[in-house]
């Protein structure tokens, strides 16, 4: 499932509120084991351009 999580982000990437509600649904598709990887790519691929978005999901996580 994380794969597909992955795939999705990358296509919505050009818009932040598609991609914000992109990020909300796969993170609730994926398990507790797999959050850990998904929060280190995402951080790594879009940290660039959505710090914010990520901080506001991953944060409430840590």
């Amino acid at each position: 499932m994380i794969e597909y999580v992955k795939t999705i982000l990358l296509k919505v990437s050009f818009d932040k509120k598609l991609f914000e509600k992109e990020l909300r649904k796969g993170l609730n598709m994926l398990t507790p084991n797999e959050v850990q990887e998904f929060k280190d790519w995402c951080y790594k691929t879009f940290s660039k351009i959505y710090l914010g978005v990520l901080n506001k999901y991953f944060v409430k996580l840590a």
